[in-house]
């Protein structure tokens, strides 16, 4: 039967080889994981590619904390407090755009987008020791950024963004070296997926492939050239494809498919080759890398399948954020990247690429949000409540540097992204 469990420590829900569904599904348990990660740890809040030129701005949140990232009129990105000092209105109001200043609705309160308090009606009625230099827009605790990556963090104290990221920076350099300049641009626009079902089922699995989307993984078989599949060779999800899994640390995964792709290099080049300007491309990332390492990057096809604990993953061309907004309600952005000094014809093809699998009519993510759904539905039966997460266990490896590694087929990924939420959950908060 399903015994009482205790949120006081989270080590007996999450053990070695399983994991109790109570840390899907316990409203609770959500609210601890607003305050213990989403407020306290290091968050992807996008790139400043997305914001081009002064002015530009995104609103979005940190756990349920309104903030806005704006590019100031002196270049600068800086991440705020999306809220008045006045009365606490969030003094930006839509999504996406561009402006020199935000103006609170209420009271009319002006401030630029540099953060300093610029204009209050009425200044006079509020004294002569007034003093709108102490009443700027607030700025987020932290802030840092890795390769553009802007992350924010509303804990005053704690690891760096360095020690958070630690061997995961490898991979956000990969995605950006994609391109011969190593600069993207995040201006294709963005869609998103919400799904009734938990923000961690959003994760790093190669074992699903063969059949949640068989069917797509048998038309690529059937379909020559112009499509992602081609940096693979056969079954990139097989046990013998070479193919791994990897647990970074800290909650950081990967799916790593350099393997198979390496072994297939040659043959992807080949067909990268009968693309428009695909030479051009190949030659360009030589010249700039070299022979050994542009060969390499080539093989990662711009995709290095990461996932940054605790909400961004890198998955195909694109920038995916995770924000959860209940215990069994998530919203997934996805912002393809494109790549800065390559022929349009390049990255003309990775947006088709990734509309084909992950767009709102494409092949793949829709079933990943609908097996998300079916997943939150199932877990109400909680007669016996523990899940098995013991894949690959006999085989899973610990590498020098204390990373796992496993099989591409192996639960390694989930198991350090557990261990990730253990560790930020049995923190004592400050």
């Amino acid at each position: 039967m399903n015994a009482p469990y205790s949120v006081s420590d989270y080590s007996h829900l999450v053990q070695r080889d399983r994991v109790h569904s109570a840390i899907y599904t316990d409203p609770a348990i959500f609210e601890q994981e607003m305050a213990r990660i989403f407020h306290r740890a290091w968050l992807c809040v996008g790139h400043e590619a997305e914001l081009p030129n002064p002015g530009d701005f995104r609103t979005t949140t940190l756990g349920r904390q309104p903030v806005v990232m704006v590019r100031g009129d002196d270049g600068q990105v800086r991440v705020f407090m999306n809220r008045c000092r006045h009365r606490g209105m969030t003094v930006c109001e839509t999504e996406t755009g561009n402006a020199r200043f935000f103006t609170c609705w209420y009271h009319g309160w002006v401030y630029s987008n540099t953060g300093p308090l610029q204009d209050v009606p009425g200044p006079a009625g509020y004294g002569a020791d007034f003093c709108k230099d102490d009443l700027g827009l607030t700025p987020v605790p932290r802030q840092a950024s890795h390769r553009g990556f802007v992350f924010a963090s509303l804990a005053p104290d704690g690891p760096s963004l360095a020690e958070h990221l630690g061997p995961a920076a490898r991979y956000l350099d990969i995605y950006m070296d994609a391109s011969p300049l190593g600069q993207i641009a995040v201006t294709a626009g963005v869609h998103r997926t919400r799904y009734r079902g938990n923000w961690k089922f959003v994760g790093m699995d190669g074992y699903h492939p063969h059949y949640t989307h068989r069917s797509v993984l048998d038309a690529w078989r059937r379909r020559p050239g112009g499509n992602m599949a081609d940096t693979h060779h056969g079954d990139p999800f097989a046990d013998e494809s070479g193919n791994l899994t990897r647990d970074l640390g800290n909650g950081h995964v990967l799916l790593d498919f350099l393997p198979g792709r390496s072994a297939n290099l040659d043959r992807y080049l080949d067909t990268l080759r009968r693309q428009p300007q695909g030479e051009q491309y190949i030659q360009a990332m030589l010249d700039t890398y070299g022979e050994a390492r542009g060969r390499e990057l080539l093989a990662w096809a711009g995709d290095p399948h990461v996932g940054v604990y605790p909400n961004l993953q890198l998955i195909g061309v694109q920038i995916r954020l995770v924000r959860p907004l209940a215990v069994d309600d998530t919203e997934v952005l996805m912002f393809p990247g494109l790549l800065q000094g390559v022929p349009d014809s390049i990255n003309s093809m990775r947006l088709r690429q990734h509309e084909s699998f992950y767009g709102p009519a494409g092949a793949g993510s829709p079933d990943d949000a609908e097996l998300f759904e079916r997943n939150q539905e199932g877990l109400k039966a909680d007669v016996e409540p523990w899940l098995h997460l013991g894949r690959g266990l006999n085989r899973e490896r610990l590498e020098a540097d204390g990373t796992r590694t496993g099989l591409i087929g192996d639960e390694t990924t989930q198991r350090g992204q557990l261990r990730g939420w253990l560790r930020l959950m049995s923190e004592t908060p400050a």
